[in-house]
């Protein structure tokens, strides 16, 4: 199974061979992601990652319904755990 996470673009460079990257926080963790798949993305956009690469940008809104569904996966599977 493969899992995409969303995450909000912070700022665009470009890397020595001339890619597209961007810095991309999740949640308040930042990571280096190449944004080659969605060029036309801008800082402040969301972004859903996979394996470091930026593979779709979705609205605000569609990230923070996913970001709250991952949550209540990790406190349902917390609460399993006790």
């Amino acid at each position: 199974m493969c899992l995409g996470v969303p995450g909000k673009v912070v700022s665009l460079s470009k890397n020595e061979l001339g890619m597209l990257m961007g810095i991309v926080d999740f949640g308040g963790l930042t990571r280096e992601v190449c944004l080659a798949f969605t060029p036309e993305v801008q800082a402040g956009e969301y972004v859903i990652v996979h394996a470091g690469y930026a593979i779709s940008r979705l609205d605000e809104q569609e990230a923070m319904e996913t970001l709250q569904a991952l949550a209540e996966l990790e406190e349902s599977a917390a609460a399993e755990g006790e």
